[in-house]
């Protein structure tokens, strides 16, 4: 399987387009940031392996199954946050950790100020959620964060990618799945996504 997944669906693309357009309101960006979440979470989590059980059916009993491994969701602040609800809705039971990073707006290299997990994400299934993967250099540092606690694996779930962050990743990560919506042309002089949507916190927040 492509390290790359680009999830090509209508109902996404129709939602993308509502992402982009700069009359978005923020309460309107974030409920279709929820749908589109919601939509990917199906397709990160289809190779997901599963265990098999007995149950009984009100008829008989029967072979039932259930997710194999534990889930942790990571999301990066504060973006990152907008992606949780639309994962949860379909994996209820998922543990969640956080990583804090902000970008140095002179250097574009990361800064990180929070980092916790649960310790439940030693041998679980680990997807990292992020709107934006601009530079890469935030998601590699954040992957380094979580290597360190040994998860099974690791899959990133981004709206947004530009060709220099997935090189910047699979640089040094080759082994992480990442999944996006789009894979746009290019970052501009200030490390943004064009032609992207903006500073998806901001658009999240409402704070520009």
């Amino acid at each position: 399987m492509s390290k790359i997944i680009e999830i090509k669906h209508p109902v996404i693309i129709d939602k993308l387009s509502v992402l982009r357009n700069k009359n978005t309101t923020s309460r309107d960006f974030r409920t279709c940031l929820l749908e589109i979440t919601q939509l990917m979470a199906y397709e990160v989590t289809k190779n997901q392996k599963l265990v098999s059980f007995s149950i009984t059916t009100p008829i008989q009993k029967t072979t039932a199954y259930r997710l194999k491994d534990k889930i942790v969701l990571v999301p990066i602040l504060r973006a990152g946050l907008g992606m949780v609800d639309g994962f949860k809705a379909l994996l209820p039971d998922a543990a969640i950790g956080h990583i804090g990073l902000y970008r140095d707006e002179k250097t574009l290299s990361p800064v990180k100020y929070y980092a916790k997990f649960p310790d439940s994400i030693k041998g679980a299934d680990v997807i990292i959620l992020d709107p934006m993967l601009a530079t890469g250099n935030s998601l590699v540092s954040a992957i380094d964060l979580i290597k360190e606690r040994h998860p099974k694996t690791i899959k990133v779930a981004c709206i947004l990618a530009a060709p220099q962050g997935i090189k910047q990743v699979m640089k040094y990560h080759r082994d992480v799945m990442i999944f996006t919506t789009a894979v746009d042309q290019k970052l501009d002089k200030n490390g943004y996504i064009v032609p992207g949507l903006g500073d998806a916190g901001d658009r999240i927040f409402g704070t520009k």
